[in-house]
């Protein structure tokens, strides 16, 4: 059951104060008796099984206009409860005014209008503040950490966090990896990716397909940049992308049925596609490189002596541009398709697509990942088979249309109907960065000058665990299909989150997390530092009432309200027996409070 398999491993039972930040003075991340509290108040739930920054002065991208289905099982939401489990689903976070709109447009109007909603580029962004400035002392062309700066910075305080929220999900399907790109202006390239995902994750996803596939940073990444074609000597094109493309971005590696259930004969899956395929279809993407025609290169003197000729960032933002000299003409014939010899680069490109776009396999496949990533990581085939009915046809006679795959995705029954909240093997484990930025936008963070100076937190022992854009491998963080050892889940069910959770990724959540939640997060904690405003009102006397009201406001806005009676006593009772008769000790009550939250299992699952 997901909500047990949390239990194991457990944090340690005495929370050591995490290592400090870069630019702290190393000041504990909570008073003694914050951290007494919070501990014991851990240990007893182990058993228990937006804000934003101000938007700079730049060119708006525009959202889309779109006109959904009316929803007609789950119009609106009848509790502030069923509207925050909503907003959960469907963004990072909750507020009381996001709660208050849903409750009042309902389910549909409220997703139109922000799908609708403009935001500013990771491209403008960095740009924004210099980080184009080829003559800095800093060597912007090549760091990686304004890379991390503009990607928190769009998650924790971008203007549309819903479409924020289904780009993040496609990255972990396109994956590409900032920690892997060995470029100049790597940053760059990974915010025209991220740009790319922004752009088309609410669009159409063979428009989305063919941006990937000529994306730079997947060029780097699986090899698409200066791929050649074979040669007399042997030579044979890079298989990389070939081969990722099928698996990972459109029909995998088993024949599905419209529902997601796997195809078997002689009782064993049924293969997609064989090695032929794969190095038919790499002759396709061959040809293309770096488009250099709008480069201004700068010879910048180096420290220690000579000079660098540096490009300019104009390549990261453009596809990549085809040499037909270098592209393969021969015949390739995969997936039952087959392009003749000679045909131009830009068509056969168009056809091997399209080839994979309108796969049997491609909406199923896609949709189960999508409905992972955002509700549960076990949904049932009629669940799969619905969102993938509207992939295939989005009630117009069009296909790919993910504006209405998201709709699907958070109006059908299984996402939204009570039932889900008893259901011990529904819902999915809350991913650390997601929390991480629930958390800013939760309690109204705000960025000096919307600088979000945080950096790679991957390193599972003192940081998350986990970064946004920096996975490990093209595989993700974790596979789809993972299933914890020893647990008791059922036989065929899965828990992909868990594969990023060990002893070390616990405690370091924990102590990261009870720092942060104090002190804030990133380069200058200072700077993004949670005011919490609303909660200490709440804390205004050491009354029975007090951290009750407390304790009720962040089950609801963290949890939707889905914490137990024994979990919500438990940790009322620890805030409770806590000093509040200073600011000081009324902060601490607000931090215990909501670090004990973040780190109970009825809070990490979401349901």
């Amino acid at each position: 059951m997901l909500d047990e398999v949390i239990d194991a491993p457990r944090a340690p039972a005495d929370l050591v104060p995490a290592p400090p930040q870069p630019g702290t003075d190393g000041a504990p991340a909570l008073r003694l008796a914050t951290v007494a509290a919070a501990a014991a108040a851990t240990a007893s739930l182990a058993a228990c099984g937006g804000g934003g920054g101000e938007v700079l002065a730049a060119e708006p991208v525009p959202g889309r206009s779109v006109t959904l289905p009316a929803s007609v099982a789950y119009p609106a939401p009848a509790t502030d409860q069923e509207a925050a489990r909503f907003l959960l689903q469907a963004q990072f976070s909750a507020s009381d005014a996001e709660i208050a709109a849903v409750r009042s447009q309902g389910y549909t109007p409220w997703l139109q209008g922000q799908i609708a909603a403009s935001y500013l580029t990771g491209w403008d962004w960095l740009n924004n503040f210099g980080y184009n400035d080829v003559q800095s002392s800093e060597n912007y062309y090549d760091q990686s950490y304004p890379g991390d700066f503009m990607i928190w910075g769009q998650l924790m305080g971008g203007a549309a966090p819903v479409r924020a929220r289904m780009a993040l999900a496609l990255s972990e399907m396109f994956v590409v990896s900032l920690s892997s790109i060995d470029a100049s202006w790597r940053s760059h390239i990974i915010a025209r990716y991220w740009d790319t995902l922004m752009q088309h994750g609410l669009g159409n996803y063979r428009d989305l397909l063919e941006a990937i596939t000529l994306n730079v940073a997947m060029g780097y990444f699986l090899n698409t940049r200066g791929n050649l074609k074979e040669n007399a000597a042997g030579r044979q094109p890079d298989e990389n992308y070939a081969r990722e493309v099928m698996q990972l971005f459109t029909i995998g590696l088993h024949v599905l049925n419209p529902d997601g259930t796997v195809q078997t004969s002689g009782g064993l899956p049924i293969e997609t596609y064989t090695a032929s395929d794969v190095s038919n279809l790499a002759r396709v993407f061959t040809g293309y490189d770096l488009d250099q025609s709008q480069n201004q290169p700068t010879v910048v003197s180096q420290t220690g002596g000579g000079t660098r000729t540096i490009p300019s960032p104009h390549f990261a933002r453009l596809p990549l541009r085809l040499t037909p000299l270098n592209h393969s003409t021969l015949e390739a014939s995969f997936l039952g398709v087959t392009i003749a010899a000679d045909t131009p680069a830009p068509q056969a490109l168009k056809t091997a697509l399209d080839t994979l776009f309108n796969h049997p396999n491609t909406a199923p496949f896609v949709c189960k990942q999508l409905i992972q990533r955002l509700v549960t990581s076990n949904p049932s085939p009629a669940y799969v088979g619905r969102v993938a009915a509207v992939f295939a046809n989005n009630g117009a006679g069009v296909r790919g249309d993910l504006a209405f795959v998201l709709q699907a995705i958070l109006l059908d029954e299984e996402a939204r109907s009570p039932a889900g909240l008893t259901a011990p093997e529904f819902g999915k484990l809350r991913e650390p960065m997601v929390r991480l930025v629930q958390w800013a936008r939760t309690f109204e963070v705000r960025a000096a000058s919307n600088i979000w100076k945080v950096r790679d937190l991957s390193d599972a022992g003192s940081r998350l665990g986990q970064s946004p854009l920096r996975a490990p491998s093209v595989f993700n963080f974790f596979r789809p299909g993972y299933v914890p050892p020893n647990t008791a889940l059922s036989a065929g069910k899965v828990a992909p989150e868990f594969q990023i959770v060990n002893e070390s990724s616990v405690g370091g959540y924990l102590n990261f997390m009870m720092s942060v939640i104090s002190n804030g997060v990133g380069d200058t904690p200072s700077e993004l530092r949670a005011g919490y405003a609303r909660e200490l009102a709440l804390v205004t006397s050491p009354s029975a009432a007090a951290p009750s009201a407390l304790v009720e406001r962040l089950n609801l806005l963290l949890c939707a309200g889905q914490l137990s009676a024994t979990t919500v006593a438990a940790i009322t009772n620890a805030v409770g027996t806590m000093a509040s008769s200073s600011d000081t000790n009324k902060r601490n009550r607000v931090c215990a409070a909501v670090l004990m939250v973040m780190a109970c299992a009825e809070y990490l699952i979401q349901k």
